[in-house]
């Protein structure tokens, strides 16, 4: 009391009595049990703590005795003040902004919707008012309208057909975003439903045209599961070592290296190639004449399938190839046909491919060299295989140890082809321009070539002229084909059974 004394009498003011600060203590002794009893018997009140404007969250009733109630709404307290803080951020950050963020889920206290807030924003999460909030929906009567007079509303009402329109994009596929706006009461206009239907469906049906042909065909340096299963078949088979990788595409086929192993005791070369014929016919859309009208495969030929069209042209190509190789011409070595795969010998070295003659950089006497063999080589296609190449040029020859090689025959015919005289005047055309163009002096001419090619005299040197004389002769070896074709069978006068008419391809 003596220090209490001597305190108050150093603060004694003039203006009157000095308002005593309380004295301070530890949290420790407020929270003391012990001497709020003691304080209790004693009688003494707790000192008047100065109004600071704090609204804990109790009732008059509420039971303050408790460790926990005091803490819990300390907490409470606090979480408020925190809340405060973040709503200043949140307004801060967001300015003027038509697009606000929301900083609600990082607060501390939720406010029941019938509270009042203090702050002048509307959190439209917190009240009752959302201007988003769907209405009940309309529902059109059988009769079709509603109301009388000028407050009728028929079912072609703008507000009702926007708003039936807004739910059915819940119908829509599950890959198209339509956001959360189904739940709010938007307004869709019956030309912009229309027309987001319709992008849709010609969506999917894209995308399963998409995937269809990713599943189904092969694309350019790329197999479709079917021939990759075929591919991996083979190097478990021994036939392959392994395959390497896609080193050439054209429009017809796709061709990978790979290194060869064994089949059936034959030895496979130590470099093949596998020719994979894509099995769709975008870029060759013209294939079916090379082959519906070949006697060979005319019987077996069906343009409702593409597939088997690409096994007819991978088996046309290896016949050819065998052809070609009998008769000693320089060209591939068939090894297996698989379906539309076609392993072959590779034309080249340590995994380099021959460059084609276009790309080859030859001298004056190594394209002379190389003129008079393709020369020797299409009187040999022509007249010991009785094939016409029907695509040959400087880009299907390969120029490789010295010599010229023939690759790309599967579009080959036999000169019996109703067109086979003129695709084989395009070849004589394509390899006339280019040895000519090579300064060749030597080359001849594309009808004095033609005909050393074909042993035919026909005198013309106007191109329209000779090439109607050449449809003539294909008119007349038409006709003779189909005639003799007729005649299957083969009379005997020994009196046996007829015998088949089967005349070597």
């Amino acid at each position: 009391m003596d220090q209490l004394e001597v305190t108050t009498k150093e603060t004694k003011s003039p203006w009157g009595a000095p308002v005593l600060a309380p004295a301070p203590c530890s949290l420790a002794d407020v929270m003391s049990e012990q001497l709020a009893r003691e304080l209790h018997e004693e009688g003494i009140p707790f000192p008047e703590i100065p109004d600071t404007d704090l609204d804990l969250t109790c009732t008059p009733e509420a039971d303050t005795s408790s460790d926990l109630m005091l803490a819990q709404m300390l907490q409470m307290e606090f979480d408020r003040e925190f809340d405060t803080q973040l709503r200043r951020e949140e307004r801060k950050f967001n300015g003027d902004s038509k697009v606000s963020i929301s900083f609600e889920n990082y607060r501390m206290v939720h406010p029941y919707e019938d509270s009042d807030s203090s702050e002048d924003e509307v959190d439209w999460q917190d009240t009752r008012h959302d201007p988003y909030r769907a209405d009940k929906p309309t529902t059109t009567p059988k009769k079709g309208f509603v109301g009388k007079g000028k407050n009728i509303t028929t079912k072609h009402d703008e507000e009702v057909c926007g708003r039936k329109n807004m739910a059915r994009m819940d119908n829509f596929a599950p890959e198209v975003q339509v956001g959360d706006g189904i739940g709010m009461d938007l307004k869709l206009s019956n030309h912009v439903y229309n027309a987001l239907k319709r992008h849709c469906y010609t969506e999917q049906r894209r995308s399963a045209r998409l995937h269809e042909k990713k599943e189904h065909s092969t694309a350019e340096h790329a197999v479709d599961p079917k021939t990759r299963l075929l591919m991996y078949k083979m190097v478990n088979a021994g036939i392959l070592e392994n395959i390497n990788g896609c080193f050439s595409t054209g429009k017809e086929s796709v061709v990978f290296h790979a290194n060869g192993g064994s089949f059936e005791e034959k030895i496979v070369p130590e470099e093949c190639v596998l020719k994979v014929f894509k099995t769709t016919l975008n870029e060759f859309k013209n294939r079916d004449k090379y082959i519906k009208d070949d006697y060979r495969f005319k019987d077996r030929f069906s343009k409702l399938n593409p597939r088997k069209i690409i096994r007819l042209w991978a088996e046309k190509e290896m016949h050819n190839l065998t052809r070609m190789k009998k008769a000693g011409i320089p060209c591939p070595e068939v090894v297996i046909l698989k379906k539309h795969i076609l392993v072959m010998s590779f034309i080249g070295k340590d995994h380099v491919p021959a460059p084609k003659l276009k790309d080859a950089t030859l001298s004056s006497e190594d394209m002379k060299k190389a003129y008079y063999q393709v020369l020797n080589m299409m009187q040999q296609l022509y007249q010991d295989c009785n094939l016409v190449h029907a695509d040959l040029s400087e880009y299907n020859m390969l120029w490789h140890d010295g010599q010229v090689w023939f690759i790309d025959v599967s579009q080959s015919i036999e000169p019996t082809h109703p067109h086979g005289l003129e695709f084989l005047f395009r070849d004589c055309r394509n390899v006339a321009t280019f040895f000519q163009k090579a300064g060749v002096a030597e080359a001849l001419n594309v009808f004095e070539l033609f005909n050393t090619v074909s042993g035919l005299q026909i005198n013309s040197d106007n191109e329209a002229d000779f090439l109607a004389q050449i449809e003539a002769l294909e008119k007349r070896n038409e006709d003779h084909v189909q005639k003799s074709g007729k005649k299957i069978f083969t009379d005997t006068n020994d009196g046996s059974p007829p015998r088949l008419n089967t005349d070597d391809d």
